[in-house]
């Protein structure tokens, strides 16, 4: 049993709407950060009325699940091939207020210290890349002091974001948060769509089977808890930042470097006559 989720107050929806930035571009329902701050008292309340109703039903609304892709050439990338391309994800903006509150709760009533491993520095409070840069630094001057050799292997997953498995990013959901903010990740995660635009034209419409949501608020966060339980051992030191990841070894004593050949190895005397009579 778990308690349920404090509601938002009033002040809060209305701190998070005028915190939205005017140069941000708009969702397929062309809702600007401008038209928000100009929206009347009563709007505003009917809008607090809404996020609280998402949160005691454990609803999230299919319209502000619709994300919109616009293509963006790489500079020197062949027109013609798809990875030459950069997908932006544009996602309603009255979306990204509610994921901004429904952080903010998540953060103050759970503890998101203990889901998330030490190693991890990104999209976390009070955590940066220069901090994690520190860590690396210490550990190769620790290792000249003691005399030892090092050994770093550096891991970069590629198109991240877009590869999680939802079914095992539930599964974790669900053992590391309470049941409310589950319920809600849910609903956050299931019946996701995008289509993609370019000028006036606009492609089908295509379920997500896999990824985060890009573009939004949560997805950062959802990547970082699908991430968490990456093996680590006593023997290493593991420094992830968001889907980089460092992991360094240390030995007094390493076993010898085998040298590589420039000959290729023969084969045996046999396997060598029956290759001839194949070929032959």
């Amino acid at each position: 049993m778990t308690l349920p989720i404090p509601p938002f107050s009033l002040a809060e929806v209305t701190l998070e709407v005028s915190k939205c930035n005017n140069h941000k571009a708009p969702g397929f329902d062309l809702i600007t950060a401008q038209i928000l701050k100009e929206l009347p008292w009563e709007v505003i309340v009917l809008l607090t009325f809404i996020y609280n109703s998402m949160l005691r039903l454990a609803y999230f609304p299919v319209l502000w699940k619709f994300a919109q892709l616009i293509m963006i050439p790489k500079p020197g990338k062949p027109p013609q091939n798809v990875t030459s391309y950069r997908p932006i994800s544009l996602v309603p903006l009255l979306s990204k207020i509610f994921e901004e509150l429904f952080l903010n709760r998540l953060r103050a009533f759970t503890d998101l210290n203990d889901a998330l491993p030490n190693h991890q520095f990104g999209f976390r409070e009070k955590h940066s890349m220069t901090h994690q840069g520190h860590r690396l630094v210490n550990e190769i001057h620790k290792s000249l002091e003691e005399k030892t050799l090092r050994t770093a292997a550096f891991l970069d997953v590629q198109r991240a974001f877009d590869r999680v498995w939802h079914n095992g990013l539930l599964y974790k959901l669900k053992t590391a948060l309470p049941t409310p903010y589950y319920l809600l990740f849910l609903s956050y995660l299931t019946d996701r769509n995008f289509q993609i635009k370019h000028n006036t034209a606009t492609s089908t419409i295509v379920p997500f089977r896999s990824g985060v949501p890009e573009g939004s608020v949560l997805g950062p966060l959802l990547y970082l808890l699908f991430t968490a339980d990456i093996p680590t051992t006593q023997n290493t030191t593991v420094a992830s930042f968001a889907d980089d990841t460092v992991i360094i070894a240390a030995n007094e004593d390493p076993p010898p470097r085998i040298p590589l050949s420039t000959n290729p190895p023969r084969p045996p005397p046999r396997l060598a006559s029956n290759l001839a009579h194949q070929g032959q």
